[in-house]
């Protein structure tokens, strides 16, 4: 499959062009990843020692079919039994493992699947991250929704029966910045039930207003927990600084958020390593914020113009299964969204096994969902898309497929009184 995003070089200047061949060539012209940039707030946690110890002495080569069957035998999955279940030795015990995590999601989710909506309200970006097709370095159509492009958006979602929505930016302060996200966090309380965010991480008293603007949730990708594949991987940009990324789900918390959401985008480092962080990430933060709603996705990094500059390693659907089956069994109480980066096929099984919640008309476009829920031709001018999406059905389709499974639908699980 093509992606539609590229360089041109006509679209840089002559000192552009030549800064982004240091970046990409010269590692002593990035910044320190590491290092915290002026107005990132640092705060004091135990978290990120704990995953990154667990997560770089990982041999999961150690693990045998022995300790596959113990873990699965275990009423309480330790953090050695998942570490057992991600390994390769777990591979040949996966119908095993899809018994197991189908008690787990039946007894604390029964049935039910959750469904929700993106909307992308603007794609300009800072960040030069060789993977993502709204990098400032790739010349795509840029777009920033106006209040009223938003409520249009939004009042369109809602007609077709959405209760919750995903609220997304391109990683700008300077074209979003917080006040504008905001503003839009409003629009979005008058038409959903249920309002996220996937922005770029912002300090606590930040997320606190958001908060107050209306925004329940709060996910953020780490990408990779592998810091020294993301230091080649995210060469500029706020971004970059990996630490600050790593904390913002710690600092939502603390600014009120009702819930998180964590992920790797697996295929960027070796996705097992990445898949045991990401679970940790979310293990350790249980114990210290037990009232929080927390859930994992699960992504895997679709086709894009810079494969050659990032190597991905491919993680096929029986590993992915054998990922979410283990999620499952470790975090029996967390969500699992699986996204319309897998097929059809793949989510119409994976919601019967593990996962418990599913996008569904869904568009990674700006200002598109009008042409794409009625199929009229788009009256103002489009941003382009950050990814391409494997599964389009639409709201009605997917929540007819998920009836016809046997499972209920479910549009909000929460009410304000």
């Amino acid at each position: 499959m093509e992606n539609q995003f590229f360089v041109d070089s006509a679209f840089l200047s002559p000192e552009a062009l030549e800064k982004k061949h240091r970046l990409e060539t010269d590692p002593s012209c990035r910044k320190n990843h590491m290092e915290y940039l002026p107005g990132m707030e640092q705060i004091e946690s135990d978290v990120c020692h704990n995953v990154m110890a667990h997560m770089n002495s990982y041999d999961y080569a150690k693990y045998t079919a022995r300790d596959v069957r113990a873990a699965l035998e275990h009423e309480t999955c330790s953090v050695e039994d998942f570490k057992a279940l991600l390994s390769p030795a777990a591979e040949p015990f996966l119908e095993q493992m899809a018994q197991r995590a189908r008690l787990e999601t039946s007894k604390h989710f029964g049935n039910n699947v959750y469904l929700f909506t993106p909307l992308y309200i603007a794609n300009y970006c800072e960040n030069y991250c060789v993977y993502c097709g709204f990098n400032c370095y790739n010349h795509i159509n840029r777009m920033k929704l106006s209040m009223e492009q938003i409520e249009h958006e939004m009042k369109v979602i809602a007609d077709s029966g959405m209760e919750e929505i995903l609220i997304l930016t391109g990683e700008s302060r300077a074209k979003s910045d917080v006040s504008y996200i905001g503003e839009a966090c409003k629009l979005a309380r008058k038409y959903f039930r249920m309002v996220g965010l996937e922005i770029y991480p912002v300090n606590t008293d930040e997320y606190r207003y958001l908060h107050e603007c209306g925004a329940d949730y709060v996910t953020v990708f780490q990408e990779t927990y592998d810091a020294d594949k993301y230091e080649t991987l995210h060469l500029m940009g706020h971004k970059r600084v990996w630490p600050y990324r790593f904390d913002a789900q710690e600092r939502a918390l603390r600014g009120g958020m009702r819930g998180v959401a964590f992920s790797a985008l697996l295929g960027l480092s070796d996705f097992r390593k990445d898949a045991l962080a990401s679970a940790l990430h979310v293990y350790y933060l249980q114990r210290k914020y037990p009232h929080a709603e927390m859930s994992l996705s699960c992504p895997r990094l679709r086709p894009i113009i810079n494969n050659d500059k990032i190597n991905p390693l491919d993680v096929h659907e029986k590993q992915l299964c054998q990922i979410l089956c283990a999620y499952r069994i470790f975090l029996p109480y967390v969500g699992i969204t699986v996204s319309s980066r897998e097929s059809a096929e793949f989510r119409n099984g994976i919601v019967k096994i593990a996962a418990t919640k599913v996008s569904a008309g869904v568009s990674t476009g700006i200002g598109d969902h009008e042409s794409k829920y009625s199929g009229k031709e788009a009256d103002g001018e489009q941003g382009d898309e950050q990814f391409e999406i494997n599964d389009s059905r639409s709201l009605d389709r997917m929540y007819q497929d998920i009836a016809d499974e046997g499972l209920q639908p479910v549009m909000n699980d929460y009410l304000y009184v």
